[in-house]
């Protein structure tokens, strides 16, 4: 076990598979000088351009020359710098990676890494702010992979760099620098199980990325007020882990969803609705989500803050879902 960051995790994933296969490479803009954010700082000296390949400012070329380089039996993994700026390749991926394998009858695979950070981070404003990981879960054929901790961070790329699927690895920026522990040797996490941060009886709290640590600040004030939380990190949105989410609501009665993404068509009114669907009867009180306002991420920190679901806002929803007002 050893204390690495968020960034470092994803950085030490991509090293270590590179080193076990040699048709892992990277492609994106800035590689060679390390990325945007350093995550791949020191591969370049390592790997040499030809699989650290730096690319034009073009998204749609670049992700459409790793798709084809994917069916070819290669398996790229592609640095789109901001989520934001992805859309600009968006055919590429939903129309060409995410159905090539269904249109040849499975004749070919398209084993295709997107790394998309996303997020609220420092002021950076409308464009490059979002968090649009409900776009992805929609679409037939992707995996979408939203990891909140340095271990899974890891983990969860390695097995998206082995996968045979196109994966939209999605990195909260704010989180480049948290610490934590991560396994020594081959640590490899499975897509679709989630992981349960902390145990509870009374709410059940569904939540992912960054926001799982606003949850868990939640979770431990809610405590000191006698309510017992069990909060759940799906860790990837598709497949997500109905059965461990179920299984948890049956026991507390109460659901409650939480993200940084906008509440209108996020991705927990997915989980909501299969809840209400399948537990509808049982439950002690009606399901809640948070999310952000259908409204644009200002440059200005004040206003950047009005948009983001707090941990105080999650405690007050959580009190009233357990009648205490």
């Amino acid at each position: 076990m050893a204390i690495v960051s968020y960034l470092e995790a994803g950085r030490d994933a991509l090293a270590e598979e590179m080193r076990r296969d040699p048709l892992v490479w990277a492609v994106g803009e800035d590689l060679g000088r390390g990325g945007v954010f350093g995550q791949y700082k020191g591969l370049v000296e390592e790997f040499g351009p030809e699989r650290i390949s730096d690319a034009p400012i073009s998204e749609a070329a670049i992700l459409g020359a790793a798709v084809g380089a994917a069916m070819m039996g290669t398996r790229p993994v592609v640095e789109m710098r901001f989520s934001d700026f992805a859309l600009c390749a968006m055919d590429e991926l939903v129309n060409q990676a995410a159905k090539a394998r269904f249109m040849f009858g499975g004749q070919t695979r398209v084993p295709l890494v997107v790394r998309e950070p996303i997020g609220m981070w420092r002021s950076s404003a409308a464009q490059h702010s979002q968090s649009l990981e409900a776009w992805y879960a929609h679409v037939p054929g992707l995996v979408v992979v939203c990891p909140s901790t340095p271990a899974d961070t890891k983990g969860l790329l390695k097995t998206a760099i082995r996968s045979d699927d196109p994966v939209v690895f999605m990195e909260h920026k704010n989180l480049w620098g948290l610490a934590g522990d991560v396994p020594d040797g081959d640590h490899l996490v499975p897509f679709g199980e989630a992981r349960i941060v902390r145990p509870g009886r009374d709410l059940t709290i569904v939540s992912w990325s960054a926001q799982v640590h606003v949850a868990a600040e939640a979770a431990g004030a809610l405590a000191a007020q006698g309510i017992e939380v069990e909060l759940i990190d799906l860790r990837t949105l598709w497949p997500w882990d109905k059965t461990r989410v179920l299984a948890s609501v049956a026991k507390t009665g109460r659901l409650l969803v939480t993200h940084e993404a906008v509440a209108v068509a996020g991705f927990g009114a997915e989980v909501a609705a299969t809840v209400a669907e399948q537990l509808g009867p049982r439950l002690k009180a009606p399901v809640r989500r948070l999310g952000a306002p259908r409204t644009l991420i200002a440059y200005a920190p004040p206003v950047e803050n009005a948009v983001r679901v707090s941990a105080s806002a999650i405690a007050d929803a959580a009190c009233a879902m357990m009648g205490r007002h």
